[in-house]
């Protein structure tokens, strides 16, 4: 477990319900106070309840984009950093147009190793 993990509320969205639910699990059992949902408009709702430290989003979810959820959440809770997930190679011009905008995200790609996120957590403190 990572030292003083427990105080963090991390927020994962995922459209792959497996994915989501394993992330969650992996944190929960690091000592994160962690919750999966699997779109974007779930996050954004769950964010406003949960007021999460860390964002943990796909890029690509059914609906609308995790870089536009991650815009979201992040004007709603300024504190929440995000770190965004991404499987695919389509995702560089989404990042692109979100940094043109001021917007400054973490991307880890998918698959990650849990050891590797949970290192990156840790480095978010």
């Amino acid at each position: 477990m990572l030292e003083g993990s427990g105080s963090l509320r991390v927020l994962i969205a995922d459209d792959e319900r497996m994915i989501a639910n394993t992330l969650a699990l992996i944190l929960t059992s690091s000592g994160f106070e962690a919750r999966a949902v699997y779109s974007g408009e779930g996050a954004i709702e769950t964010a406003g309840e949960m007021k999460p430290d860390v964002l943990i989003c796909d890029v690509i979810l059914g609906g609308i984009s995790g870089i536009e959820v991650a815009i979201r959440i992040s004007e709603l809770q300024p504190a929440c950093k995000v770190v965004l997930l991404s499987g695919q190679a389509a995702t560089t011009d989404l990042l692109e147009r979100a940094e043109a905008e001021g917007h400054r995200f973490d991307i880890l790609a998918k698959p990650i190793h849990p050891k590797a996120l949970l290192d990156h957590l840790a480095r978010l403190k």
